[in-house]
């Protein structure tokens, strides 16, 4: 398989890329998985849920490892299967929309994300 990222702010274009470039590669036979970071799953809607709509403050370091557990389930039950199918899988956001988003735009410290 292979394992497509594309990252943006949002109205960048990001979905109508993955669109064309699905439409593209399906016109030659691939098979494509249509993918998103974060929310792509019932336990990913529920953890942005909570993300962005929680009352009160949520730190930075929680917010990241919710974030991360997100994509470490996301990995495993949706990417990697379909990886292993050998399907291509394109991705709206992954590993760097985190360090952009939680990294600089919380100003978190790599040293809290290790502790």
């Amino acid at each position: 398989g292979l394992f497509i990222t594309l990252e943006g702010g949002d109205g960048s274009g990001k979905s109508t890329q993955m669109g064309a470039l699905t439409e593209w590669l399906q016109s030659r036979g691939r098979t494509v998985l249509q993918a998103r970071e974060p929310g792509g799953t019932d336990l990913g809607r529920e953890l942005r849920e909570i993300v962005l709509h929680r009352r009160g403050h949520i730190a930075p370091r929680a917010e990241t490892l919710l974030y991360a557990a997100d994509r470490a389930h996301h990995i495993a039950t949706l990417v990697r299967p379909a990886l292993e199918r050998g399907e291509v899988v394109i991705q709206d956001r992954y590993l760097d929309s985190s360090v952009a988003y939680q990294g600089a735009g919380r100003v978190l410290d790599p040293d809290e994300v290790r502790d």
